[in-house]
């Protein structure tokens, strides 16, 4: 990044908001080098001024965000953060724009959105300035796809399975944050459903979000894939995403299955759901084979909960920075000394049968 100061382009329709949102961001400490009124405007902006980070509204006359995300990840590679509706269909396209290389995105609120923005302009600028730091030129961008060399792919994609047999399945909890989705995704989608796994994901997300989250998972993986919805009971071959501002909570764990409860305590690290509460209950209630996975994403969430998991004898795996989009909550998890195996985005899957022993004949 160039400077101590990020500098960001910021891209919507409307004058008022990209006034409004120059203005946070100065304030904030970011230098905005340029504007524009539309996805056209956005694409030359990148290219005349080679901005850190872009702010990019959705929906615009001529060329939208969708194309404008897809051009400068073609022409100039940089850190996208969307901007989008707290709808159910803001959701849908958001999530296309995180397949063609945006790195994250932030709600923009309903009703009178001056003052409503203004309350969010903190969470806003400490959103941007992590999306700035993310690396977006070494193919991270897109679905993560497998190809270790721990446990080899199948042509489909995920994780060869012609010469293992699999044991009961084990319990995994996954956390994941700025650049997590396409991540996410991908590891889900590349676990075999023979290995008979139950697992949690914890995304930071809002609530509109989370349960197109879970039926793009669901659509992507061989596992039955659904938003927790409070009292939820998963067994194995089953996912369950933590929704929107609320805590996942694993309550029990017997006879192959967990059952779990949501609640509305504070936030931890400023997000809820935060993956800290998910792994701490998982380490108190599961007994059999557990692994904690962290993936990319700002902050410090997962490291606690890692460190619980690991203390309760389970494994612990950590995403490395060449394939994170923000290396935050992994380096903090592998801080604490508690991580087993930092892998690679497209080695995660192999790398948790492999925790979990489900390989019988290596």
């Amino acid at each position: 990044m160039s400077g101590a100061n990020p500098r960001a382009v910021v891209v919507d329709d409307s004058h008022f908001m990209r006034t409004l949102l120059s203005d946070m961001l100065e304030d904030g400490g970011l230098t905005v080098v340029d504007t524009a009124a539309n996805g056209a405007e956005a694409v030359a902006a990148v290219r005349d001024h080679g901005p850190d980070v872009v702010t990019m509204d959705l929906q615009m006359p001529e060329v939208d965000g969708l194309e404008a995300v897809e051009r400068i990840m073609a022409e100039r590679p940089t850190p996208i953060l969307m901007l989008s509706a707290h709808t159910a269909d803001g959701a849908d396209v958001t999530f296309e724009a995180l397949e063609k290389g945006a790195v994250d995105f932030f709600t923009k609120p309903g009703g009178e959105v001056s003052t409503r923005m203004s309350g969010k302009e903190e969470q806003l600028v400490r959103k941007v300035k992590a999306v700035a730091e993310a690396d977006v030129g070494g193919g991270r961008s897109g679905p993560t796809t497998v190809s270790g060399t721990t446990t080899g792919a199948s042509d489909d994609g995920g994780v060869a399975t012609a010469d293992r047999e699999f044991g009961e399945g084990g319990t995994v909890v996954i956390a994941s944050s700025t650049g997590g989705p396409t991540v996410v995704e991908g590891v889900v989608g590349s676990l075999p459903r023979d290995a008979d796994l139950r697992v949690l994901v914890v995304q930071h997300m809002p609530d509109a979000f989370t349960s197109r989250f879970a039926d793009r998972l669901d659509a992507a993986s061989e596992y039955d894939v659904s938003e927790a919805t409070g009292g939820d009971r998963i067994g194995g071959g089953e996912v369950l995403v933590a929704p929107g501002g609320k805590h996942l909570v694993v309550a029990g764990a017997g006879g192959g299955r967990l059952r779990t409860r949501l609640t509305e305590d504070p936030p931890e690290h400023g997000v809820r759901p935060a993956a800290d509460v998910t792994m701490r209950s998982a380490a108190d209630a599961v007994d059999e084979s557990l692994v904690g996975v962290v993936l990319t994403g700002m902050g410090a969430d997962g490291a606690a909960g890692v460190q619980a998991i690991h203390d309760a004898g389970g494994r612990v795996i950590a995403q490395d920075e060449a394939s994170s989009a923000v290396f935050g909550m992994p380096k903090r998890a592998i801080e604490r000394g508690c991580v087993d195996d930092v892998l690679a985005a497209g080695e995660i899957p192999g790398g948790i049968l492999d925790a979990v022993k489900l390989e019988v004949n290596p």
